[in-house]
């Protein structure tokens, strides 16, 4: 019996991994064929810029190595770190010194652009012949791209409102009136009300997309900046998201204080 399952599991070993049959047209009304299930594999959801590895602040002692913030480089075209204005970084590093607590991820608000896209959860995009549709498993976010109507939006949102077009084969996405509430990644770097972003997807090949995304609010910086990296699709057979309903995990930090009231 042990020698049948021994050389069972040396077959296993030796075969192939499996991997999803992806039968579907390269081409949608001309353009390159976005869909998906698409993931970011690095860290920046941790720091944008370049960091060392660090633990997290003394309340996770008990958590020992888990509670590692892993090293990365910079994401920044070029390398190097955010321009902020000087009063801006002041900010940032607010942000920084109240993290987790004030991080919007904590309390399961929803990301925003670009956070969304490379937080360390896959997305999916569904493209057809018109408006494109990316789904975001945090905080049920869905993001519709309007391909034809690029009006704007009567008020601010946490994910804003973006409009899309085709460059030849790069679908290009700008987003504007988000809220300015989210961060950028838990390192507490942000932008204002005033962020315009715009983003490039590029279709490297069956499996591989090239994601920029370009930040211009003269409000927080000194001058437009974009990050780049690329996004892998998931291959496993029927690979689909998976919900994150995180809402119900957020109550003792939103309401403490009276959830768990002190003398």
């Amino acid at each position: 019996m042990r020698t049948v399952a021994m050389a069972a599991m040396m077959l296993w070993a030796a075969s192939p991994a499996p991997t999803q049959q992806l039968n579907h047209p390269a081409t949608i009304s001309g353009h390159p064929n976005l869909n998906g299930i698409w993931q970011a594999l690095n860290t920046a959801y941790w720091n944008l810029e370049g960091h060392s590895v660090e633990g997290l602040s003394k309340d996770f002692w008990r958590l020992g190595a888990i509670a590692v913030i892993p090293a990365g480089p910079s994401v920044l075209r070029g390398g190097g770190v955010i321009p902020y204005l000087p009063e801006a970084l002041k900010k940032r590093d607010e942000n920084r010194a109240k993290w987790p607590e004030a991080d919007p991820e904590a309390k399961c608000y929803m990301l925003g652009v670009p956070r969304v896209t490379y937080q360390n959860l896959p997305f999916q995009i569904f493209q057809g012949d018109g408006d494109l549709l990316m789904v975001y498993p945090f905080a049920a976010t869905n993001r519709i791209i309007y391909m034809k109507d690029h009006s704007d939006l009567p008020v601010d949102s946490w994910m804003g409102r973006s409009n899309g077009s085709w460059e030849g084969g790069v679908l290009v996405v700008t987003t504007t009136s988000q809220n300015g509430q989210s961060w950028l990644d838990r390192a507490g770097n942000f932008a204002s009300n005033q962020l315009k972003v715009t983003e490039r997807f590029k279709l490297l090949d069956g499996n591989h997309l090239w994601y920029e995304a370009t930040l211009e609010d003269p409000q927080t910086f000194s001058q437009p900046w974009t990050i780049e990296m690329p996004l892998y699709r998931l291959i496993d057979n029927n690979a689909q998201l998976l919900e994150h309903k995180c809402v119900p995990f957020t109550d003792m930090l939103l309401y403490h204080d009276l959830l768990d009231p002190r003398p």
